[in-house]
């Protein structure tokens, strides 16, 4: 009897462990948290998961929804304290899913276009599985340039420069053949803004860096950055552009193109600096460098910089040093050193501005291959406007007064290029045209003129005469004012 209890007592222990372990295999992941950014074009929701799992991702119709199946997980989290507003869902629901599993269903209000990723575990967060929703056709910023309408944009320039190459330089005769002006009446100077494209970096799910006091990079240069676009967008004759306005991730490719579909004059990228040191301090600037970095500390911080984009949502099999087949070419090379030049020029008055605010950690614009310098066709740099792992520049990038400081600062350098070299078509080029000397001689074309002919009947040679313009190309028209170089 003893011996049949012994028995009975050791199977029912191993009948719970087993009964245990299949519970254990039958869940064996759980979704412990769940998070949810909203961007003007895309939403992103990642599920914190306590192992690794296998997602399947679907979308149904009538009405919209979007189906993400998890195999062998179960949900430890609340999904009802989602912060839904400003995105393209609804609700989630979720339940058991038919042979086991978790089923999460977002019901949405537009069309979408999911995609999903796993990413694996870092020094912040565990395994988690990615699902972002892009609404087509929608744009990161606000009031977007018509596509349309910047091809043409384009196509003109292009025409521009092609005829800009062809004329000779110097005192021309007019050919014979040579057609007269196009008979179209003068239209108003543009007087267009100087569009700056202001970046705050990080966001969303990547947070930056964090202070001692718990600061991250990614909330103190949004507001840095706000505050910037206020300055620009409150001055005649500019505009800012934010590549994001909240609490979202974009990645760093996209921020750069986001500048270049909003035909940016100049890209800046903010941030705030860390070391594993508390003791570093002071803002830096930094251009892009063809040839790598200048110094350990520049190449140390492209490399943390680019890293970001690993939580962005590149699955780690791609490398992140640029391979940008953009910059071959002879005429592009051209093109990167005069970004690069205005570049460093810029930099350098930026760097005057923010000594008289903040300590410099560089007396000098650094270079180094950050990825969201890599435009060759417009001067951006990357600004780290101090030290958050200082606690003393951790209190005072927090500080709204330093924060105005900051950002006033970083504009006046900015504003003081710009005012030197307006780029054509610009109300500071109206301005500074029309503040030219008195002694300036003007000329109004008359149906039949030439460009060549008015730079024979006054003197002076062609390419002179356009300089003195901004005329990219040969074309005039009548009733526009041309100013006449003395010779």
């Amino acid at each position: 009897m003893e011996m049949k209890g012994i028995a009975a007592r050791v199977y029912r222990l191993l009948a719970a462990s087993f009964l245990s372990l299949v519970a254990v295999t039958a869940h064996a992941s759980s979704v412990e948290s769940m998070r949810l950014w909203a961007a003007p074009d895309h939403a992103r929701l990642v599920f914190d998961l306590s192992s690794a799992t296998t997602a399947n991702v679907f979308s149904l119709a009538n009405p919209r929804r979007l189906v993400i199946d998890l195999d062998d997980t179960q949900m430890d989290t609340d999904p009802s304290t989602l912060p839904l507003h400003d995105s393209a869902i609804t609700s989630v629901r979720t339940g058991s899913r038919e042979g086991g599993g978790l089923r999460v269903v977002l019901e949405l209000d537009r069309a979408i276009e999911p995609r999903h990723f796993t990413l694996t575990p870092n020094d912040q967060y565990g395994h988690r599985l990615v699902v972002d929703l892009e609404y087509p056709g929608e744009s990161a910023v606000e009031n977007p340039i018509d596509p349309i309408e910047a091809m043409i944009r384009e196509q003109e320039i292009q025409v521009q420069r092609a005829s800009a190459q062809a004329q000779l330089p110097g005192i021309e005769a007019p050919s014979v053949n040579e057609a007269p002006a196009e008979v179209l009446e003068a239209k108003p100077h543009p007087r267009r803004d100087i569009i700056i494209a202001v970046d705050a970096g990080h966001g969303g799910e990547d947070p930056g860096a964090i202070g001692p006091s718990g600061t991250r990079e990614k909330d103190v240069v949004l507001e840095i950055a706000r505050r910037l676009a206020a300055e620009i967008n409150g001055t005649p004759g500019f505009k800012a552009v934010l590549t994001r306005d909240g609490d979202y991730y974009i990645g760093l490719r996209q921020r750069t193109t986001l500048a270049r579909e909003q035909k940016a004059d100049f890209f800046v990228s903010l941030h705030a600096d860390a070391f594993t040191s508390p003791r570093p301090q002071g803002s830096s600037v930094y251009a892009l460098s063809q040839r790598g970095a200048t110094s350990e500390t520049a190449q140390w911080l492209a490399d943390s910089e680019n890293r970001s984009d690993l939580i962005g949502g590149v699955d780690g099999s791609l490398s992140l040093r640029d391979k940008d087949q953009v910059l071959r070419g002879v005429l592009l090379d051209l093109t990167m050193t005069a970004t690069l030049n205005d570049s460093l020029s810029i930099g350098g008055q930026v760097l005057e501005q923010l000594e008289r605010v903040n300590r410099l950690h560089k007396s000098r614009v650094e270079q180094a291959g950050f990825m969201v310098l890599k435009s060759p066709d417009i001067p951006s740099l990357l600004i780290e406007l101090g030290f958050i792992s200082n606690p003393d520049e951790e209190r005072k990038l927090r500080d709204p007064v330093h924060q105005t400081g900051l950002s006033r600062a970083v504009f006046s350098g900015l504003r003081e290029h710009f005012e030197r070299f307006p780029p054509p078509a610009s109300l500071l080029a109206w301005q500074r045209d029309n503040q030219r000397s008195p002694s300036s001689n003007e000329y109004r074309i008359q149906s039949g003129d030439t460009l060549s002919a008015i730079a024979i009947r006054h003197g002076v040679p062609v390419n002179q005469l356009k300089q003195a313009n901004d005329l990219n190309g040969d074309v005039i028209r009548v009733g526009q004012v041309l100013q006449i170089p003395s010779s």
